[in-house]
């Protein structure tokens, strides 16, 4: 017969045990669909922190225009309550027309500016949408930009962190032909 350990006390020592990590949605793409990200790199660990929240609230929008879900768990996760309105209505304006998103978009020139108060942060960056397009889901028709439109789209996104240290948006301005 094998002993029950004596249960143990916590050692007065013992270090403090770090907050876990939260535990991040799985965001996933079909290959239909490419968004890359050119130069999301910093060396600067807490602007890598907002430029990789960032991307994946971005992927978690587009995820969630082809998954035709408005209410995503992925964009609330990555988004404050604040935000999560505005984003509902850019993923209504494809799921109520009944569109995907197909093609490739590049997302290049990132910068981030983190606040003093280091829990807000600014993030702008590039599109290019020359190669992205909307698929209707019934009928199959692609169409892309209307001609004549800048095709290049230049946003500026407020970040808060909160307090599980997730970088969520806060807001998104969006500038078409704003990168020239």
């Amino acid at each position: 017969m094998r002993a029950t350990p004596e249960p143990s006390s916590p050692s007065a020592s013992a270090p403090a045990q770090a907050s876990p990590e939260p535990v991040r949605p799985k965001i996933t793409l079909p290959g239909s669909f490419q968004l890359t990200f050119e130069d999301w790199q910093s060396s600067d660990p807490v602007e890598q922190a907002v430029l990789h929240d960032g991307r994946e609230d971005l992927r978690a929008g587009y995820a969630a225009i082809i998954a035709n879900d408005p209410d995503s768990e992925a964009v609330t996760f990555y988004e404050t309550e604040a935000a999560r309105g505005q984003s509902r209505q850019w993923i209504r304006s494809y799921t109520d027309k009944n569109v995907n998103v197909i093609g490739r978009l590049p997302v290049f020139d990132p910068e981030v500016t983190v606040g003093d108060n280091g829990v807000t942060a600014l993030l702008s960056y590039c599109t290019d949408e020359s190669k992205a397009y909307t698929k209707h889901r019934k009928t199959g028709e692609v169409v892309g930009n209307p001609a004549g439109t800048d095709p290049e789209v230049f946003y500026q996104v407020s970040l808060r962190k909160n307090a599980q240290d997730v970088w969520q948006t806060a807001h998104v301005r969006g500038d078409r032909g704003g990168c020239s």
